[in-house]
């Protein structure tokens, strides 16, 4: 059994593995070869905080994968990650218990480079100007992911007032990145090109009016039924709608729940990029196409990654192996001499 902390995780799970991951995951997803069960995700209606349970498998030659987190808006205040989250890894043919595992760098990374993967296939070629909504670990996660395969000519990073956005364009500037912090949320819109929604906004953050012809939207904080960081005519203004799990998507992401709400229209369709990718379904037509992606969140997503982390943690020796000794049978003691061992069934 391997322990891996979350410096050990991050020492293996590098910008390129994982976006190889989520790649595998996707196309995994739309060959079925993946396990994609529903996710459990909720809490108390009065409180902004969550708990959510992802189990799943990537494939038949690797193992089961499960993880378990909660989500904490308030942690942004103080500087702390709005997610924590362990990830638990077993034996393909055994069962037998593999590596416990960070899980908050797992998702940070997992959904910044599935975002990367969804940028590469849906937005323009010629896309210059990104803008980023959210100062927090998923926003500075997605400059980082995004700028991994092409230049931007100006990145923008917005995120409401009292957020800590200077500090984060600081720390993503010494990390090489010209990050500009964005005051006039509704100029960046209007001009930006691929535009990346990193909040828990539970209310549309912009319309589909202010949006440029050609725009990519990726959402990933309207991961939950209440959360709508897009409305619906964000969804409805778009050549296509594409997500990563039509069935979780339509059950979990806030702004197709909302769409559905209104039900004075024909049901949205949608696209899984697993089948962009697989290209069984077609992306952008055109250079004018407004495309919004929509992220819920998947167990496969994890599984590939934790898969790829513990694959990486093996054969580098990272982490901290003990031994975890096959279980014993339970003894149950010597039944007295003419006692019977049945059990009464009305006992239980």
């Amino acid at each position: 059994m391997r322990f891996l902390d979350e410096h050990d995780v991050r020492s293996v799970f590098d910008l390129d593995t994982a976006i190889a991951s989520q790649r595998a995951a996707f196309i995994a997803l739309a060959r079925e070869e993946a396990w994609q069960p529903e996710k459990i995700l909720g809490g108390y209606a009065d409180d902004t905080d969550s708990v959510f349970c992802y189990a799943s498998r990537l494939d038949r030659t690797s193992g089961p994968v499960c993880k378990f987190g909660s989500i904490n808006p308030g942690n942004a205040e103080t500087g702390r990650p709005t997610i924590h989250a362990v990830v638990t890894v077993l034996d393909p043919h055994t069962g037998v218990p593999l590596a416990f595992m960070d899980g908050t760098a797992i998702t940070t990374w997992r959904t910044a480079a599935a975002s990367a993967v969804a940028v590469q296939a849906l937005a323009r070629k010629d896309a210059a100007r990104l803008l980023v909504l959210g100062s927090g670990v998923q926003g500075q996660a997605h400059v980082a992911a995004l700028h991994r395969d092409r230049d931007y000519a100006w990145t923008g990073m917005w995120s409401p007032p009292g957020s800590p956005l200077d500090v984060s364009v600081g720390r993503l500037r010494e990390q090489g990145f010209d990050v500009e912090p964005v005051e006039s949320l509704s100029d960046a819109i209007a001009e930006a090109d691929v535009i990346v929604c990193a909040t828990l906004a539970t209310e549309p953050l912009f319309t589909a009016g202010q949006l440029r012809p050609g725009a990519t939207v990726v959402a990933v904080g309207s991961f939950d039924r209440h959360r709508c960081e897009i409305g619906p005519d964000v969804l409805r203004a778009s050549h296509h709608v594409v997500v990563d799990h039509e069935p979780t998507a339509r059950q979990n992401c806030g702004p197709l729940v909302a769409d559905r709400a209104q039900g004075d229209t024909a049901e949205l369709e949608v696209l899984e990029l697993g089948h962009v990718l697989t290209g069984a379904a077609a992306g952008r037509s055109s250079d004018g196409d407004i495309m919004t992606y929509l992220s819920a969140g998947l167990g496969v997503q994890d599984a590939a990654a934790a898969w790829s982390v513990y694959q990486q943690a093996e054969l580098h020796g990272v982490g901290r192996s003990v031994d975890w000794p096959a279980p014993t049978p339970p003894d149950f003691g010597t039944p007295s001499p003419g006692r019977s061992t049945r059990r009464d069934s009305r006992s239980h």
